[in-house]
């Protein structure tokens, strides 16, 4: 709470009550200590490592290599013509950033219970702080994909054609894979302080998805029998719309992501309404 010199109160802090009871003033209100928790979260990430923020470089790099070896070389999955390598990584590079929003936002209340005890603050201000994070290793790893991106479709005889059009979508498409994986790693925490065993499930779940989507295959592969299925994956149009817009490809389907951006927002609905309502108890079970 704070306090007038003559004693009025000025604002007073109590647990909300109803499902719908959001400020998202408050959010706003509170974006000095989102940026001071996007700066610890990025030096803790790196603390005591050799490389540093060079790993956001040596990860998709080899995460990359390793795809071209197994689904290229050994699998012969095909990938639309397009080199093989730029293909992965490309995929990889956005998985990546949607990855580490799920991941790191599902750790809300058990990274942050210490602090969540001492003070009060919108615990809301945590995982947005980790999906901004997530960003700026993005972007890192953005700027290597559009260097080879760039090597390739100046060398001759690959088959790369960026669309400016598509490339448009780009911006609001990385908000999409923010608030999506914001909406599933909030309603994770907010089980999690009840059921632990989802926490154990998460990194488990998130490299499933990843099959389920089309990062290391086309989606020209998929039969038809699972179309249907395919469809419900909110992360899939977002993978092809990279690739068509900077390499080309012929698989990005407006109305599928259109499904897909329904899909998102319902998710975080869902996801801030259980958050909302479990935060003011989780000390009690955390």
């Amino acid at each position: 709470m704070r306090k007038r010199e003559r004693g009025a109160w000025t604002a007073v802090i109590r647990p909300t009550r109803g499902w719908l009871e959001l400020d998202v003033l408050e959010w706003w209100r509170y974006r000095d200590l989102i940026a001071l928790f996007v700066r610890r979260n990025f030096t803790v990430f790196y603390k005591q490592t050799i490389l540093g923020p060079a790993w956001a470089v040596i990860q998709p790099l080899l995460t990359s290599g390793i795809f071209t070896v197994v689904f290229g070389s050994i699998a012969k999955l095909g990938t639309d013509g397009i080199p093989e390598f730029l293909f992965y990584l490309c995929g990889t590079v956005a998985w990546s950033y949607f990855a580490g929003c799920l991941t790191e936002s599902s750790h809300t209340f058990s990274s942050n219970a210490k602090v969540f005890d001492k003070v009060y603050f919108p615990r809301i201000a945590a995982p947005i702080a980790s999906v901004i994070t997530q960003l700026i290793t993005f972007c890192i790893q953005f700027a290597l994909f559009l260097g080879f991106l760039a090597y390739y479709a100046l060398a001759p005889g690959y088959p790369v054609a960026p669309n400016p059009r598509l490339i448009a979508l780009i911006i609001p498409t990385l908000l999409q894979m923010a608030l999506l994986g914001l909406g599933f790693g909030i309603i994770v925490s907010a089980l999690t302080t009840k059921y632990r065993d989802l926490q154990m499930l998460v990194s488990f779940g998130v490299q499933l998805w990843m099959y389920a989507t089309p990062v290391v295959y086309s989606p020209t592969r998929i039969p038809p029998q699972f179309q249907p299925i395919y469809a419900l994956n909110p992360m899939a149009p977002v993978i092809n719309l990279f690739r068509a817009a900077f390499l080309g490809t012929p698989t990005y389907d407006p109305g599928a992501h259109l499904i897909s951006v329904g899909l998102t927002i319902a998710v975080l609905l869902v996801g801030i309404l259980l958050f909302n309502r479990i935060e003011k108890t989780f000390a009690d079970t955390v």
